[in-house]
C-alpha cells in the first residue's frame, strides 16, 4: 500500500489505500462507514447518517466562494466481491491486496473496488483539504449500490441542499455521462422433485471456469462467455446420450456480474465414465475455438465426487436445463439514437440449488422502459412455457439525458480548457444512481465523471493511474467554476 499511497494525487490515493484496508462488500459497509464518520467528526464536519445508512457530510465553502451554488459529490460505499476460485479471501474480513502494476493499480485475485472506491476517495480527499477552492460542499455516500441500490432508493427529500450533483461512478476518462440505463431483476423459481440415484451410477463434479466475467452493463457487448449458459448448453446436448442425472447446479454470484464460473454435480452409469470425460474435453475444445478471441483461458474439468443422496427426477431436470438453455442472454438491442451504446440487455447472472428449489436470477437493463418491458414479457413467456414461476423486483429508473444541463456544459468546457480536446458526451448502459435521485430531488442538475477502470465486477479489475490524476484535476477545476447562486 505504500507504493499506492505515494501516487498522484496523493490525498486521493492515501484515502483509497484506507478504503482497501477496510472490508466493504455490499451489505457489509458498516465498518468503513464508521471509520469515515469518526474521521469527519474529528475534522469538525457535519455528518448525517440517514435511515437506510447513507452518509451525508457537509463542508462550508472556502473563503470567497460562499455565494456559489451548493454541490454534492456522490459515490457509493460498497464494492463488488468477486474472486478467482483459487484465491482464499473473505470479503467481510480481509483487506483488498492492491498493488501497482505498471500504469495500473489492480488487486491479487479479487476485485479491486476502484468501482466506486476511487470516486469515494476523491470526495473524502476534498473534504480533508484546506487548500482546494470550492463553494458549499456536500458528499453523499450511498450504501448497497451494487446489490440493489438500497441507499439510492431510500434517500429522502430535504437531506441535501445542493443544486448540482457530480456522480463519480463513471469508468472512462474523457467521457462525460448525462444518462444511464434503468433495470429490473427477474427471478425464476423452479420447484424440484427428486428420485433415488439409479443403481450402478457414479457421481462427478463438472466445473466450468477461467472466463473473464465483468460488469453486466459495461462489458455486456464484448461477447464474453456466460458460464451458466455454456454449462446449460453442454448438459442439454449430453443429457440423453449419457443418460446423466443432475443433483445440484450453481453458477455466478451476482446478478450484475457476467458469470465466470459454474458447476454441476451429476451421476452417470459407471461404464459411461470415458464417454463423459471425452464429451467434456470435446466441449472445452469447441468453446475455446468459438470464443478464442475473448475467452482464451476457458477450463472445463470433470472429477469424481461423493455420490449424492438423490437426483432430480426427469421432469424437474428437463425444466431446469431447458429453461437455462433457452433463456436469452447478452445484448438484446443496440441504441438507434446513440452510436455504439447498448439499448437493452439481459444477464443470466446467478443459478443456485437451495433445498427443493433451483433459483435463476437475471438482470434486465434498458435505456427505455419499453425495452425493459419487452424482455420482461419474453421471460414471462418462458416461465409460462416451462411451467415455473418468475417474479420481477427492484426496478429502478433510467437517468433521462438532459442535453441542456448547465453542469454538463461546465464540465465539457472545463475539460476542453484543461486538455485542449473535446470530451465525449455519453449515455452509459450500466445503472447509475442518478435516476433514483431525481425522485426526491427532481430539479437537481446532474453529471457523471470518473477515471478509466477496466473489467469492473471481476478479479481482473484495474484502474489507470494517469487517468485518476486527470479525473482529479477535472473535478477540482469544475468545483472552482461552479457559478454563483441565482
Amino acid at each position: 500500500m505504500t507504493a499506492i499511497s505515494s501516487l498522484y494525487p496523493q490525498p486521493l490515493w492515501q484515502w483509497f489505500a484506507q478504503i482497501c484496508a477496510i472490508p466493504h462488500p455490499s451489505k457489509h459497509e458498516q465498518a468503513l462507514s464508521r471509520h469515515i464518520q469518526t474521521w469527519a467528526r474529528d475534522k469538525g464536519l457535519t455528518v448525517v447518517e440517514d435511515k437506510v445508512g447513507n452518509l451525508i457530510i457537509k463542508k462550508p465553502a472556502t473563503a470567497g466562494m460562499e455565494n456559489r451554488k451548493t454541490v454534492v459529490i456522490q459515490a457509493h460505499l460498497d464494492m463488488v466481491p468477486q474472486k478467482n476460485a483459487d484465491k482464499v479471501h473473505d470479503f467481510t474480513k480481509d483487506p483488498i491486496d492492491a498493488y501497482v502494476d505498471g500504469e495500473w493499480v489492480t488487486a491479487r485475485g479479487t476485485t479491486l473496488g476502484a468501482d466506486n472506491g476511487i470516486g469515494m476517495a476523491s470526495a473524502l480527499a476534498i473534504l480533508g483539504s484546506d487548500d482546494i477552492k470550492h463553494g458549499p460542499l456536500e458528499v453523499l455516500l450511498t450504501i448497497d449500490e451494487e446489490a440493489g441500490m438500497t441507499g439510492a432508493f431510500g434517500l429522502e427529500a430535504g437531506l441535501l441542499d445542493a443544486e448540482i450533483l457530480i456522480n463519480t461512478d463513471s469508468e472512462q476518462e474523457g467521457e462525460i455521462y448525462m444518462g444511464c440505463a434503468g433495470g429490473v431483476d427477474a427471478e425464476f423459481s423452479i420447484p424440484m422433485q427428486w428420485q433415488p440415484v439409479p443403481a450402478g451410477h457414479q457421481a462427478y463434479r463438472l466445473n466450468l471456469s477461467g472466463l473473464k466475467g465483468g460488469h453486466s452493463g459495461v462489458n455486456i457487448h464484448l461477447g464474453r462467455g456466460n458460464a451458466n449458459k455454456l454449462l446449460a448448453r453442454f448438459l442439454v446436448e449430453q443429457a440423453a446420450a449419457l443418460d446423466l442425472k443432475v443433483s445440484e447446479i450453481s453458477g455466478g454470484s451476482l446478478r450484475n456480474a457476467i458469470p465466470r464460473e459454474a458447476g454441476v454435480t451429476i451421476t452417470v452409469a459407471a461404464d459411461k465414465k470415458v464417454l463423459l470425460e471425452n464429451a467434456v474435453a470435446a466441449f472445452e475444445t469447441l468453446i475455446r475455438q468459438e470464443l478464442s478471441a475473448v475467452e482464451p483461458a476457458i477450463k472445463f474439468a470433470v472429477a469424481e465426487t461423493i455420490l449424492p443422496a438423490q437426483v432430480m427426477n426427469n421432469a424437474s431436470q428437463h425444466k431446469v436445463l431447458h429453461l437455462l438453455n433457452a433463456c436469452p442472454n447478452g445484448v438484446v438491442r443496440m441504441s438507434d439514437d446513440i452510436a455504439g451504446v447498448v439499448e437493452t440487455s439481459l444477464n443470466l447472472g446467478v443459478v443456485t440449488t437451495t433445498g427443493d428449489t433451483v433459483q435463476v436470477v437475471c438482470l434486465i437493463r434498458s435505456l427505455i422502459d419499453s425495452g425493459r418491458e419487452q424482455v420482461e414479457s419474453t421471460l414471462a413467456s418462458l416461465a409460462a412455457l416451462t411451467g415455473v414461476a418468475v417474479k420481477f423486483s427492484g426496478a429502478y429508473p433510467g437517468w433521462k439525458p438532459d442535453p441542456a444541463s448547465p453542469v454538463m456544459a461546465i464540465v465539457k468546457d472545463t475539460y476542453q480548457a484543461i486538455y485542449n480536446k473535446e470530451p465525449v458526451i455519453m449515455v452509459i448502459h450500466a445503472g447509475l444512481e442518478c435516476g433514483l435521485f431525481k425522485k426526491p430531488y427532481p430539479e437537481m442538475d446532474m453529471v457523471s465523471i470518473g477515471p478509466t477502470i477496466r473489467y469492473p465486477h471481476g478479479p481482473d479489475e484495474m484502474v489507470n493511474i494517469e487517468t485518476v490524476g486527470q479525473y482529479w484535476q477535472l473535478l477540482l477545476a469544475v468545483l472552482e467554476r461552479i457559478p454563483a447562486k441565482a
